[in-house]
């Protein structure tokens, strides 16, 4: 039975020392190991939060300048139409302006064709005045002075 208590002894020394050994070679590093792998996740979760909080501020950033753009936007629409209503306007106005011109030019056209028409009709009624008279007079009236004064007499009596 000594053998036994012996051996369970030893065997106990063994295992005390074992784990002595054991703790100084294994346990100590593996816990340092254990405690630095920790930092470094605690630190990766510190950065992210802090990258998360920077992203949070950089997408409100981009956000106000979108807002600021489509403002902008906004604004050079609205101006842009101003000016194309302004330029409608002034082509409108120019438009009016060259109806006007042509109408007044059609006017004067129309008055100088009327002027030459009453002139070629006076002296047409005074050839037929003259024609008219030759033949009451049975005689032909060549004179010069004789047109003339029919003529004369075919304005007074159309009112010119």
């Amino acid at each position: 039975m000594l053998d036994f208590s012996v051996t369970f002894v030893i065997t106990i020394l063994n295992i005390v020392f074992l784990f002595f050994i054991l703790r100084a070679i294994l346990f100590k590093p593996v816990t340092k190991f254990m405690d630095e792998r920790a930092g470094r996740i605690q630190d990766s979760l510190e950065r992210s939060e802090a990258d998360m909080v920077k992203a949070k501020e950089l997408l409100a950033q981009y956000e106000a300048q979108l807002a600021k753009a489509a403002a902008e936007a906004q604004a050079i629409i609205n101006k842009a139409r101003e000016q194309a209503g302004i330029e409608a306007e002034k082509i409108i106005a120019q438009g009016r302006l060259s109806a006007e011109a042509v109408l007044a030019s059609s006017r004067k056209e129309f008055e100088d064709e009327k002027k030459a028409a009453m002139a070629h009709f006076r002296k047409e009624a005074a050839a037929l005045v003259v024609l008219a008279t030759s033949h009451l007079l049975e005689r032909e009236i060549k004179t010069e002075d004789s047109r003339s004064y029919a003529q004369m007499l075919v304005e007074k009596a159309s009112g010119v």
